[in-house]
């Protein structure tokens, strides 16, 4: 049995395009697993964040919250409206301060705590991470939006 060209052009056609469609699956899936979101404290409160992948999250180093117990850190990380508690096993940068902006990367546990994997912190005098920056803003936008609408007539 010979195929006609025009048969043989569209199977080739075919093939191209399931070749192509498994190619571009295994693409999309192999991205999805190495997406890592960035959360506030205030959106892991809320439940928003993922519980059992990883993700980043944000803010300020909570003055007085960290402690030291051999190469383990506990500390707080704050938008200012929540804080979360946040342990990490390892060096941690030179520039990691409380009240310096740092964005960590790594899972809940089953206790509500962070467990980083990585810690970022800034690197000079004027920089913040975007997405920490960004989680601050909100936070006081929503803050100053919720005592506006507690004190109706309130002037701004």
């Amino acid at each position: 049995m010979t195929l006609k060209p025009r048969h043989k052009r569209a199977a080739i056609v075919v093939g191209g395009l399931a070749l192509l469609g498994v190619a571009a699956a295994l693409v999309l899936n192999a991205f999805n697993s190495n997406l890592v979101f960035f959360y506030t404290p205030t959106q892991v409160a809320a439940k928003e964040a993922p519980q059992a992948r990883t993700f980043r999250v944000g803010g300020l180093v909570q003055a007085g919250s960290v402690v030291r117990d051999g190469v383990t850190v506990n500390f707080l990380v704050t938008d200012t409206v929540k804080a979360m508690p946040v342990r990490y096993q390892g060096v941690l940068p030179d520039l990691f301060k409380e009240g310096k902006g740092v964005v960590a990367q790594g899972q809940l546990n089953a206790e509500g705590i962070f467990v980083a994997r990585e810690v970022l912190a800034k690197h000079d005098e004027n920089y913040m991470p975007p997405e920490a920056a960004d989680a601050l803003q909100r936070a006081a936008k929503a803050q100053k939006e919720a005592g506006n609408s507690m004190a109706p007539g309130a002037q701004p």
